[in-house]
């Protein structure tokens, strides 16, 4: 069957369905049929399963038209979804159109959810059409005799590839594909992907490094007009101190009405916390809401998180408040509002978040902008440009990533081994490892063999065998058992319990925080300030301290942080304010208040411009700096221009930090006149300032569980007898202690070194801010008392110390005094 009668066969099921296909499916489905590999960049709702699902499936009756007599064994495409919620909505698609046009074509399910009976069925005849997960799909190349499963592979498809790049998982399909490309040498791969700003290279990261394959593929943009409509909800009184966190629930009267008005409403929060407190004021205010009011997030039941899914598909549920857990392309027809309730802190997730409304091709997706404080509104207006300039962040992939490598390494080593030789060349076509070089990859070798040079000893870490013939396989069954149930590279946060040396409990704090700390920080926790001892597994082991600054730790949950394009925006909305020959938006001029009184009590910064604040309160002295960067950038910052400072003079400081600026507070005062002439936002000795300043070590080490732990130097547990997180760490410690002090080249030590800049203090955006306020003119401002700007910095600084309500009762005080 040629070209043209297949696409005919597809137009005309089309027309059955009362659809008309959109240009970019046709383009996608002739591109495919053309042998192309592709990336497909399309809006949620918009039909881009079926601009796949279709040429595939017109692809396996060109190659076999004798399908419904003669049907080859094996599966023929691959669905691969990051999420396992996502599965029924492919399925359900692609069974739509086997049935419609009368082809015999069976469509399966494989993720961590299918029962063991139905992938034992699936073992003895695989289905025609596969949907799976990055991770079950490494596990069925951990089985034997995999080639021959994929030896009449036609497809695969890679869906939300914008979620995967970017991270570990994005890593694992890259070196999937590059073993898939020579097993099924038919192959087309393809992704699917939202918006992101560095498309052209999400494509070459998919396709991997050969000319051949990047010279026969196509990126494909839908041109199809989403409508995104964002409306800000603006306080009718704006507070000339605005605090986080204090507005949002003022607001619920301006809600419920959007939600009445609307058929089906979806409410996003940033944290779990805030979605169960907004979900249980909804419901005392509005009591008739029960039973059509839901909540939807990571920590509640499967199978009440899939309950809610169904029941907004079907239209039962009037409101739903979630968190990320609903980002993803979860197929909602019903929902005509989205009601974002803080700032989503980057334009994709904005755009994602907007595109749950109207998901439907031509619908209008409506997004309510509920700001939390009132310097929100600034970032709302900033987001209502990005909509209407289409700008949106980069997704930036993993380079050398070698706990992945090993892990896969292994994985081939499980089913049916490898030949060194024939794997090296296939992974140099991947973008994560195309400059691996030969030591680097005998290293790996080695260690999957000896388990490297200071573990040898140790039969445990000799995970590998080398045959007569060179291959590299695994032969002990122990071995292979534990690798399949630990394939996968997502590994979950681990809280530490805090307890005093001579025992009685505290509390729970995360890691991430802890791992900043050195011995005799001191840092306030449930109300009190606390050195820090010793960190020992999992216990952070403290005494009181009478000193008057500390660290204050903030939450996961309060960790997300503007992207850079955010922060860029932000700025420029912030520039504007100055400017007389601009119209502002609707949301800067409800600002007026706070604005005004900002330029009384010091300055908006102009573009060229970076502003220092300093006063005095009987809390010490305060030094406010406004990078506009994002928290994450500010943390690393603050610490590194304490560290300089206190290289001036011996001085201590409490920090904190928002996504506008940074505090420094100490008991003594300090010069910031010293900081502009000693140069300290230079971004010369960045890096060796840094790991001075943050305890870069004690970072590293905890990044090390999660390398040690994907790579399969510790082993997490079998189904149902998970080691607890303290041994992991503790063994991790022990690994990691033992290579620093022995074998301190060894490749996965230097990893945890390089994730902890690259990843986790953003070493790169915090260079370029510091090159940007190097070029800028510093003006220092010393102030009477606390300015609009820096309120919300030091009351989030009092939050840890306070309950809400003391909390809430502190700032009307201080507000009283600051508005006299």
């Amino acid at each position: 069957m040629n070209r043209p009668a297949l696409l005919h066969i597809a137009e005309a099921w089309f027309e059955e369905q009362g659809w008309k296909p959109f240009p970019f499916q046709k383009k996608t489905w002739q591109a495919f049929l053309q042998g192309k590999h592709g990336l497909l960049n399309a809006p949620t709702g918009s039909g881009k399963t079926y601009a796949l699902w279709i040429p595939i499936v017109l692809d396996i009756i060109k190659q076999n038209p004798d399908y419904k007599t003669k049907p080859k064994k094996g599966v023929k495409a691959i669905w691969i979804t990051p999420l396992r919620a996502l599965s029924v909505e492919i399925q359900q698609a692609a069974e739509r159109f086997a049935a419609g046009i009368d082809a015999p074509f069976t469509v399966g399910i494989r993720t961590g959810d299918t029962p063991q009976k139905v992938r034992a069925a699936q073992k003895r005849k695989m289905p025609d059409l596969l949907i799976t997960t990055p991770e079950s799909l490494q596990l069925l190349l951990a089985s034997k005799g995999y080639a021959k499963t994929f030896e009449n592979l036609h497809a695969i498809v890679i869906d939300e590839w914008h979620e995967l790049l970017g991270s570990k998982r994005g890593v694992q399909m890259e070196l999937a594909l590059s073993r898939l490309k020579v097993v099924a040498p038919r192959l087309r791969i393809w992704g699917i992907s939202a918006t992101i700003g560095n498309l052209e290279q999400a494509r070459d990261v998919l396709l991997g490094t050969d000319p051949k394959t990047l010279d026969n593929s196509v990126l494909i943009k839908a041109s199809i007009k989403k409508k995104i409509t964002v409306k800000s909800i603006i306080p009718n009184n704006i507070e000339t101190f605005p605090w986080r966190g204090h507005l949002g629930i003022h607001l619920l009267n301006e809600v419920l009405p959007i939600i009445d008005k609307s058929k089906s409403t979806l409410l996003f929060t940033n944290t779990r916390s805030q979605c169960e407190i907004w979900f249980q004021k909804i419901l005392a205010v509005q009591p008739e809401l029960a039973g059509s009011l839901a909540m939807h997030h990571g920590s509640i039941s499967k199978e009440t998180r899939l309950w809610v899914e169904n029941a907004i598909r079907s239209g039962d549920l009037k409101a739903v408040v979630c968190t990320s857990s609903l980002d993803l392309g979860v197929d909602f027809a019903p929902v005509e509002t989205i009601i974002q309730i803080g700032s989503p802190k980057g334009v994709a997730r904005f755009l994602q978040r907007a595109g749950r409304s109207g998901h439907q091709p031509g619908k209008e997706s409506v997004i309510h902008f509920l700001p939390t404080h009132a310097l929100e509104l600034i970032e709302a207006s900033a987001l209502q440009k990005a909509v209407k300039q289409k700008i949106v962040e980069d997704r930036i992939p993993y380079l050398n990533s070698y706990d992945v490598l090993v892990q896969y390494l292994v994985t081939l080593a499980v089913s049916d081994g490898f030949y060194p030789d024939v794997i090296f060349k296939e992974i140099q076509t991947t973008s994560c490892f195309q400059a691996i070089t030969q030591d680097q990859y005998q290293w790996i070798l080695n260690f999957l063999v000896l388990g490297s040079q200071s573990l040898q000893a140790y039969d445990e870490y000799r995970k590998v065998e080398v045959a007569e013939d060179g291959k590299f396989k695994v032969n002990s069954r122990l071995v292979a058992m534990r690798h399949r149930l630990q394939i996968g590279t997502i590994v979950s946060d681990a809280n530490l319990m805090v307890k005093y040396l001579k025992g009685g409990y505290i509390g729970m704090i995360e890691e991430w925080f802890v791992s900043k700390l050195k011995r005799g920080d001191v840092f306030t926790f449930a109300g009190r300030n606390l050195e820090l001892f010793k960190i020992k597994n999992m216990q952070v082991l403290v005494r009181k301290s009478n000193k008057k600054t500390a660290k204050v730790p903030s939450w996961m949950g309060g960790r997300m942080s503007f992207s850079s394009e955010m922060s860029d925006m932000l700025r420029e909305e912030l520039y504007n304010v100055n400017r007389t020959d601009l119209p502002l938006s609707k949301e800067l001029k409800a600002l007026a208040p706070i604005f005004t009184r900002q330029q009384k009590e010091s300055i908006i910064p102009s573009k060229d411009e970076f502003l220092i604040e300093t006063f005095k309160t009987r809390e010490g002295y305060h030094a406010v700096f406004y990078p506009f960067e994002g928290r994450f950038v500010h943390e690393a910052m603050a610490s590194l221009i304490a560290y300089r400072i206190s290289l001036l003079s011996p001085i201590t400081f409490t920090i904190a930090y928002n996504d506008y600026g940074f505090e420094l507070l100490s008991d003594q005062f300090f010069d910031v006149q010293e900081i502009i002439d000693n140069n300290l936002f230079t971004p010369e000795y960045l890096k060796s300032d840094l790991q001075k300043s943050l305890n870069a070590t004690e970072m590293a080490r905890r990044k090390f569980r999660d390398i040690a732990v994907i790579s399969g130097l510790v082993f997490t547990g079998y189904p149902n007898k998970q080691v607890k997180n303290k041994h992991l760490q503790s063994s991790s410690q022990l690994l990691f202690d033992v290579f620093g002090d022995y074998e301190s080249d060894h490749l996965l030590y230097q990893q945890a070194f390089t994730e902890t800049f690259d990843h986790q203090l953003e070493e790169g955006r915090l260079q370029l801010a510091m090159e940007r306020i190097e070029k800028q003119k510093i003006i220092w401002k010393h102030c009477e008392k606390p300015t609009p700007f820096s309120f919300p910095i030091i009351t989030d600084r009092l939050r840890e110390k306070l309950s809400s309500e003391k909390l809430a009762d502190r700032i009307k005080r201080m507000v009283a005094l600051l508005t006299k």
